[in-house]
């Protein structure tokens, strides 16, 4: 048997365990629609196409193994263009083709407007309320003052990557001089505060040499910004960049010759790894909850399927993550009512690519582990998968338990009867 058959084997067996573990298939059938609410045009329009190609690849792989039994997934999709404005319009189209799953994560100044925008809703509507699957958008307010029941993540938020971000950085004696750069908006400020407040308590000594604030999905050109950086003789760089903001970034400060480090939330989104090349080699690292050289259960052919379907890379894990518990909340509810599965989500625990996950009932905040890797040439070993067919991908170089990276919460969430 090869070797791609047997981690075929591998998988399906894994998948067939887990099928055994959990609650008996329920009487439930038909197509659950769930509306996909992100970018397909402008600047970070290949993001979206990678991240909608991964919602409808795992719905495609959920139906075939019946995680949900013989309930369907079909992933519909909306292009917000990434404005809060276009993103409301959308949700009404959604209302009125009667869709009760929304997944969107694409910029947390939308999904802030989107989760008060359902809320909103459900509160007028009962009988049809709808659910967020907030699967990228991370800022920190989203589980803290402005969490509300019907908003589930299913990453980690800015806070817990910072958290685990700098106690890595806390442990190397060569930064000495920090620059922070990030886009301006609800994200952007809370990773240059999370920034500041933590390199502060682990490493009073570090300086934070300047910081800068940029449009999102505006800027063609951040030679400017990597002047100051340079003029300002940063050693390490922290940005919370995303999509074509990140990968400008980068080339820029490769096109300058700039010799600091990059510390990043999102190095390895589409567009990222081809601007890095070779030249970000042990000079790249990225916070995250997975990445494709570090799963705890067999997901190569998760990945391989992927990459053979799409020439493109598997990395926006949380889709798996959100389907999982979509699925088992249906079977442990019996059912595919929202408020139903949404009850039943709060507490539960799966297993996803990455180990166990938890969504933790108090803010509708996944749990899991954290990891911090970094760009390494593919050897076959440690890093065994490339990302856009640079023979570079991520090496696993720190790795910060759920429990770990926990932060608290002051979410007060008020939650519909069960019915």
């Amino acid at each position: 048997m090869t070797g791609s058959r047997l981690a075929a084997a591998a998988f399906a067996a894994s998948t067939a365990l887990a099928a055994v573990a959990s609650p008996a298939a329920f009487a439930q059938s038909g197509t659950v629609r769930i509306a996909w609410i992100d970018p397909l045009s402008g600047m970070m329009a290949p993001l979206g196409q990678n991240m909608v190609r991964s919602w409808q690849y795992i719905a495609d792989h959920a139906n075939q193994q019946k995680w949900a039994g013989d309930v369907k997934f079909e992933v519909v999709t909306f292009d917000n263009k990434l404005s809060p404005q276009e993103t409301l319009t959308a949700l009404k189209s959604v209302v009125d083709q009667g869709i009760r799953y929304i997944a969107q994560g694409n910029g947390s100044g939308v999904a802030i407007a989107l989760a008060d925008a359902v809320a909103k809703h459900n509160e007028r509507n009962p009988g049809k309320e709808i659910v967020f699957l907030n699967y990228a958008a991370i800022d920190p307010s989203l589980n803290n003052e402005r969490c509300n029941f019907w908003h589930f993540r299913f990453d980690i938020n800015a806070d817990m990557k910072m958290e685990a971000l700098t106690s890595y950085m806390a442990r190397r004696p060569e930064i000495k001089k920090v620059y922070l750069i990030n886009q301006d908006y609800a994200f952007g400020h809370s990773v240059e505060k999370a920034a500041e407040e933590y390199l502060k308590r682990k490493r009073a000594d570090v300086q934070v040499v300047g910081k800068d604030r940029h449009p999102l999905a505006q800027v063609r050109d951040f030679a400017p910004y990597v002047a100051k950086i340079k003029a300002a003789g940063a050693d390490t760089i922290i940005t919370g960049n995303w999509g074509a903001d990140l990968a400008l970034l980068v080339k820029a400060a490769k096109d300058a010759g700039l010799a600091a480090n990059f510390y990043t939330y999102y190095a390895g989104t589409t567009g990222v790894p081809t601007a890095m090349g070779a030249a970000g080699v042990d000079r790249v690292r990225q916070v995250s909850y997975w990445h494709a050289n570090d799963s705890v259960v067999n997901a190569a052919p998760i990945i391989e399927g992927f990459k053979k379907k799409f020439n493109d890379d598997y990395y926006t894990m949380a889709t798996y993550t959100a389907l999982r518990f979509l699925s088992e909340a249906m079977k442990k509810s019996k059912s595919t009512d929202p408020v139903k599965v949404a009850l039943a989500m709060e507490g539960l625990r799966v297993q996803s690519l990455n180990g166990e996950v938890e969504m933790r009932a108090s803010d509708h905040q996944a749990q899991q582990a954290v990891y911090i890797s970094s760009w390494q040439k593919v050897d076959g070993k440690s890093v065994k998968f490339d990302q856009e067919n640079t023979g570079y991908g991520w090496r696993t170089e720190g790795k910060l338990e759920a429990y770990v990276a926990a932060q608290p919460t002051s979410c007060q969430m008020k939650r519909p009867a069960a019915r």
